[in-house]
């Protein structure tokens, strides 16, 4: 039988970004729009951002198993992560060799882009009430995404990894719903199941969501849940934990 999976899966949110923080200061102030001063994809990590991807690599530069094929969203926040990982030791990778892949980009928000829930129901009434009768997993804004068009990509990405890439050591650098879509596929969740992962809270930045490979699961073998939304070798590595949304929360 042929192994058509990785031996081992890690899943990383991005660090902090300057957009959570832009983010958090707009709901603060209860205004209608949040300014990163930049498009999503160029908006940076954090200070505290830098120091959790750190001490991300660090941890697991003391592992016994750490990923030597690397795949990254291209949104600079989670090229950033990978690279600040790769320095403290954490991956047998070669940054040169990440494989960046624009189907792990960040959810796609169209028209509601950097609005608040306030912002939303001023601006785009209409909307707001198509997300509340639809829910977030089947609600796609004009020009932006569902979950759906989200995990529409995302299976594309995992027959890329499981075509080129089965037996080998592999982590995903990427963004909260990526994590969470991720999850919906590899466990075979239905849309009640995902959402009440959600439901829980945030993906927290830098957190580890783990998979190993079982021969015994399912007639060929499968991917097996070992840790999610795991924030102990960030803790470890003496670095703060933060969990904020990358989008607006009505959106989100």
């Amino acid at each position: 039988m042929n192994q058509r999976w990785p031996d081992h899966l890690w899943i990383i949110r991005h660090g902090e970004s300057a957009g959570n923080l832009a983010r958090d200061a707009a709901h603060a102030a209860r205004l209608p729009r949040i300014d990163t001063l930049a498009r999503d994809v160029d908006v940076p990590l954090s200070e505290r951002g830098e120091s959790q991807a750190r001490a991300l690599g660090r941890w697991f530069s003391g592992q016994d198993l750490r990923p030597d094929v690397v795949f990254v969203s291209p949104y600079l926040r989670a090229q950033q992560t990978a690279a600040l990982m790769q320095a403290e030791g954490g991956m047998e990778a070669d940054p040169r060799d990440f494989l960046q892949d624009e189907r792990l980009r960040e959810k796609e928000f169209g028209i509601l882009d950097r609005l608040t829930r306030w912002g939303i129901e001023a601006e785009h009434p209409q909307q707001a009430e198509l997300r509340r009768i639809l829910g977030k997993f089947y609600h796609r804004p004009p020009g932006g995404e569902s979950w759906c068009d989200v995990i529409l990509r995302l299976r594309g990405a995992l027959d890329t990894i499981s075509l080129h890439h089965a037996g080998q050591r592999v982590m995903i650098v990427a963004h909260q719903v990526v994590v969470l879509c991720l999850r919906y596929l590899i466990e075979g969740m239905t849309e009640d199941q995902i959402l009440a992962v959600d439901a829980e809270g945030d993906v927290a930045n830098c957190s580890i969501t783990a998979y190993a490979f079982d021969p015994a699961a399912g007639p060929r073998g499968g991917l097996v849940l070992r840790a999610y939304n795991h924030t102990i070798p960030i803790e470890a590595e003496g670095a703060p934990v933060t969990a904020e949304p990358d989008a607006p929360v009505a959106a989100r």
